[in-house]
């Protein structure tokens, strides 16, 4: 075959090459190949109604149907006569009743405090000390204070919570994790007949706290649910004498600089600076005794840190403990003469921490003076991992069904700051 000549070639290539889709033929728009454009139409230009002093715009209000040439009526907004719960057109802040100038800080059950423990404490102005306090250890281990069959039972709880309780294969976390926790505590209940202490105690789930103070130049809020919540008819006698209070005055506050205190807290300029312990007056069980914080998401990411739940633990428990103060006590900001003891557990239902706070004064602006304590004991496994299904390899079970690495010194903790006050 001969070669083109060059008067040849170069009209082929003008035409379109010797690729594929040129062979000479004529280039086609998309719109000859019937090949629709995905580009969207521009929207049509609205009907204006232009305000001009002193000339009133003629529109098609009265003809009831739309006309060319005249303007596009303006209606009032449509009033009919109630409020639609779905469809609430919220206020505008500046326009809500409880707005303030002032800016506030809140701390709620989904804050993530970047700083954790280290912010907390900064923020209630309070003294770590790690490890549980003296008295709830001697009720750990004073075997007077065991359940018959302890270790059996909380097995039993366990397997109840991850294996019997769901009819899913490998039940999720949001489903088991407060099945253990209310199973603990029921199991704890079934002391009431060697401890009658314990029925003055009565357990609330998704009480309301609120309370509010100021540290340095900072107004700061603990608001919201704090899971369930044990409340006793007598309160929590002081862990930490007189004198051990009056050491805190050398304890200095651990600084995170440059880093700001309130990261992780919401700003808000809308809020009620009200002392709400979640019940009303009068009511029988007004002293909090134990908080129950869950840490159950399902989706990794909107897990709290082990650091950041244990944070969660020491606000809300200090929340409640400054609302409880001020109740008995007054707003005034002073050094109590009989502290308020609040204690908390935080779980997964897998590792449990486990915390005790006394709360020694309300004067909370400065850092100086005496500090509040708090006593941490933090990531105590009750059990490894659980086997919702057993684990066979060459026709042999090598793991069966049931929990691995039982902890029993975990529920003891837990079963010792229930008795605590009780006891």
């Amino acid at each position: 075959m001969a070669l083109a000549s060059g008067p040849a070639r170069l009209a082929l290539v003008l035409r379109g090459g010797l690729g594929l889709g040129g062979c000479g033929a004529p280039r086609r728009e998309a719109y000859e190949w019937g090949v629709r454009s995905t580009r969207k139409p521009e929207p049509p230009p609205l009907d204006r109604v232009y305000e001009i002093p002193g000339l009133e715009p003629i529109t098609y209000a009265g003809k009831m149907h739309f006309m060319p040439g005249l303007a596009r009526p303006v209606f009032p907004p449509w009033d009919p006569g109630w409020t639609h719960p779905r469809h609430r057109r919220p206020l505008p802040d500046h326009e809500h009743p409880l707005y303030k100038d002032r800016t506030c800080h809140v701390f709620h059950k989904r804050c993530r405090l970047l700083e954790g423990v280290k912010q907390a404490l900064w923020l209630t102005k309070t003294k770590l000390i790690e490890g549980l306090p003296d008295k709830v250890l001697s009720l750990v281990n004073d075997p007077r204070n065991h359940i018959e069959n302890q270790d059996e039972r909380v097995l039993n709880v366990i397997s109840h919570a991850r294996l019997w309780h769901s009819t899913e294969d490998v039940p999720k976390r949001q489903t088991y994790c407060p099945v253990i926790v209310d199973s603990l505590i029921q199991l704890c209940k079934s002391q009431i007949l060697k401890h009658p202490a314990l029925a003055r105690r009565i357990c609330a789930k998704n009480s309301r706290i609120s309370t509010t103070w100021n540290r340095e130049s900072i107004l700061l809020q603990v608001d919201g649910t704090s899971g369930a919540r044990l409340n006793a008819k007598d309160p929590l006698p002081p862990i930490a004498s007189r004198e051990e209070v009056e050491a805190t005055k050398d304890h200095v506050l651990e600084t995170f600089y440059p880093i700001s205190p309130t990261i992780g807290l919401q700003e808000s300029n809308v809020y009620d600076e009200k002392d709400d312990t979640g019940f009303q007056e009068g009511y029988p069980y007004p002293y909090p005794h134990t908080l129950y914080l869950l840490e159950s998401a399902n989706i990794r990411p909107y897990r709290l840190q082990p650091d950041q739940l244990r944070a969660k633990m020491i606000l809300f428990a200090f929340g409640n403990a400054l609302a409880q103060a001020r109740l008995l006590y007054g707003s005034d900001t002073k050094v109590l003469e009989q502290p308020v003891v609040v204690q908390s557990v935080g779980t997964d239902g897998r590792v449990f921490h486990f915390l005790v706070l006394q709360l020694n004064t309300t004067d909370l602006a400065s850092g100086e003076g005496i500090k509040n304590l708090v006593w941490v004991d933090s990531d105590q496994l009750l059990y490894q991992h659980f086997w919702c299904l057993p684990v066979i390899k060459k026709k042999v079970v090598v793991e069966p069904v049931g929990p691995v690495d039982f902890q029993p010194e975990t529920f003891k903790k837990f079963l010792a700051l229930y008795l605590h006050g009780a006891v």
